[in-house]
């Protein structure tokens, strides 16, 4: 009988140490939930946290990480009140237990997708544009005449958040660490590209600026570049927190000077200033808020379909290579989606 094969994390450590292939039996069916037999996997940095147990969320070892697959339905399945015969192709949502070569995805999480689209922009739709619509189009509203910041815009969410937010009219300022994906950035509709390894992000928006502060800033780095992004918010401004990409290098005196970065806040402040906070973490989303996650993916993977959204693939390695594809991310390399495809 054929077996599940799966990438353990079997101890904390490099990308080279930490992972184990293991065989397991496939999963068996269950009510509410889809059967995939995968192509591939994603890549996000959460699964560089856990591998280096800084990820709080993650199971603990042994575990499977992985948050996203694209394959085939194993069993006849119902999405949508629709029945879809076995064979059909899907990305899937799923919590933990990506990179395997079967998952077990709520079927609120799985969404059929066409034949011709490539496995790197079919995986990009479930964590990264699934993330940015939820920050960009329901978390906070935007406007032809605001102006926003997006940090790493290179990255998956990065690059998703621009194109949402270039459909809406407004000013983009984006970050980026090498004159490549400045580039890049800007063919993607960043109107003000800034390198914030030459540069602090913080004086050159105020340069540009003014004095006029910002409607929005989209954050998945954390520490101090929260801190700083709070304070260019104008009145009415948001502050969008989805990741903590400055904890991935860190050691632990390091994870807590970056903690210690982000600053205190009081509620009297907020009102004050009329400025806010606001957290995203997709994982929390989908264990509380299914249908929500079910809304976001629904409706990334419609206006993908349609050419209105258009992910940008990094690069696809082979399973061979997960340790290469682990450290590409991880060295901030990579412009758009990393992924993994099964040999």
């Amino acid at each position: 009988m054929e077996k599940q094969q799966s990438y353990f994390i079997v101890r904390h450590g490099s990308a080279r140490t930490s992972f184990e292939l293991r065989e397991s039996e496939i999963p068996a069916q269950k009510d509410g939930h889809i059967r995939v037999e995968t192509e591939g996997f994603g890549i996000n940095f959460a699964d560089i946290m856990a591998r280096k147990g800084l990820y709080q969320d993650a199971p603990p070892t042994p575990c499977v990480v992985g948050y996203e697959s694209v394959g085939r339905t194993m069993d006849e399945s119902v999405i949508d009140g629709e029945k879809i015969p076995a064979g059909t192709r899907v990305v899937a949502f799923s919590r933990f237990g990506g990179y395997s070569t079967h998952v077990l995805a709520d079927e609120r999480a799985v969404q059929p997708i066409p034949e011709d689209m490539p496995l790197g922009e079919a995986l990009a739709l479930a964590v990264q544009y699934c993330t940015a619509y939820h920050c960009a189009e329901e978390r906070v509203s935007v406007f032809p005449e605001d102006h926003v910041l997006v940090q790493a815009a290179a990255g998956g969410v990065g690059t998703a958040l621009v194109q949402l937010l270039k459909r809406k009219g407004c000013t983009i300022y984006g970050t980026a660490g090498s004159d490549e994906k400045l580039a890049y950035i800007k063919g993607q509709g960043v109107h003000h590209p800034i390198n914030y390894k030459t540069q602090d992000f913080f004086e050159e928006v105020k340069k540009i600026n003014g004095d006029y502060g910002l409607d929005a800033v989209f954050d998945a780095v954390g520490g101090s570049s929260a801190k700083k992004g709070f304070k260019l918010l104008g009145s009415g401004g948001t502050l969008v927190l989805y990741g903590v990409a400055s904890m991935t290098g860190t050691s632990v005196i390091g994870k807590l000077g970056m903690v210690a970065g982000f600053g205190l806040f009081h509620p009297i402040q907020f009102m004050m200033s009329s400025k806010g906070i606001v957290g995203v973490n997709m994982l929390r989303m989908g264990d509380d808020r299914p249908h929500v996650v079910k809304r976001c993916l629904e409706k990334v993977v419609e206006m993908a379909d349609a050419d209105i959204l258009e992910p940008t693939v990094a690069k696809v390695f082979k399973i061979g290579q997960l340790t290469e594809a682990l450290n590409f991310l991880k060295d901030r390399k990579a412009i758009g989606k990393v992924s993994v495809l099964w040999e």
